[in-house]
């Protein structure tokens, strides 16, 4: 890739609207609602699959048989779609992505998913409503040669270090990754060299650049903008929302 192109596809990213991505989310007061009244694109939750049900939780034994999928999420936007005439918020620009992080079981789990979704084809099905909320699978994603096979309305949280084929990159969202990975050994900060890298195989490939598990502040998500980074992951929604309507990206 020439010069050029790097400097012409970066400044596309740079100079679009940094995203929000509410990770955790369920760990929020008011889980789904914080992060749409912060206009987060992305709204992060982990699911495990017990007895038939999603139940959300980082871990297992965080789980609870009253914190559902369903009941935190799927009933909550059909809801809304219902109430706001086919959208998830009176703001006809906003149009988030769900993204589900399955902690185990990865391809069991998603043919569970595919089976809920398809029956909701005006509110998780953008080919059908281009308001709808596009499901991105992270975590256990199953077997990346069948991604392929999904429909539209299923996404997937792709990695740095992964190859895929022209087809296969179509069902890719984002592309993530964990932020220790990308620091100075003699500092223990983010080192731009290599944020900067993975930003421009992220913008080779069309796709917008998530580090998680970086310290949630100010600076980072000042420095994580300074080098490329176009989605913030945060588990304070509303305060980085605050900061990204201060900032400006040149």
């Amino acid at each position: 890739m020439s010069t050029l192109v790097f400097v012409l596809a970066a400044t596309r990213w740079a100079g679009a609207q940094t995203q929000l991505h509410s990770h955790n989310d369920y760990l929020q007061p008011r889980p789904l609602y914080t992060a749409i009244e912060a206009k987060a694109q992305w709204i992060e939750v982990d699911v495990f699959l017990v007895k038939e049900n999603l139940l959300v939780g980082h871990s297992l034994k965080e789980t609870s048989r009253k914190k559902t999928l369903q009941s935190l999420y799927l009933n909550p936007i059909i809801n809304l779609f219902k109430k706001n005439d086919g959208r998830i918020s009176p703001d006809s620009n906003y149009a988030p992505q769900l993204v589900i992080d399955i902690k185990q079981d990865g391809a069991i789990v998603l043919d569970y998913l595919l089976k809920i979704f398809q029956s909701y084809p005006t509110v998780f099905d953008r080919t059908v409503n281009s308001k709808a909320v596009q499901i991105v699978i992270s975590g256990d994603r199953g077997d990346i040669a069948n991604w392929k096979n999904f429909p539209s309305f299923i996404q997937f949280d792709g990695r740095p270090f992964e190859e895929y084929d022209q087809v296969t990159i179509q069902k890719i969202a984002m592309i993530s990754d964990n932020y220790y990975k990308y620091l100075e050994t003699r500092t223990n900060r983010g080192d731009s060299i290599k944020v900067r890298e993975v930003v421009r195989r992220a913008t080779v490939l069309n796709k917008p650049m998530r580090f998680w598990a970086a310290p949630d502040n100010e600076q980072t998500w000042k420095f994580l903008i300074q080098f490329g980074a176009s989605v913030i992951n945060t588990d304070k929604p509303q305060a980085c929302r605050e900061f990204l309507n201060s900032v400006k990206v040149n």
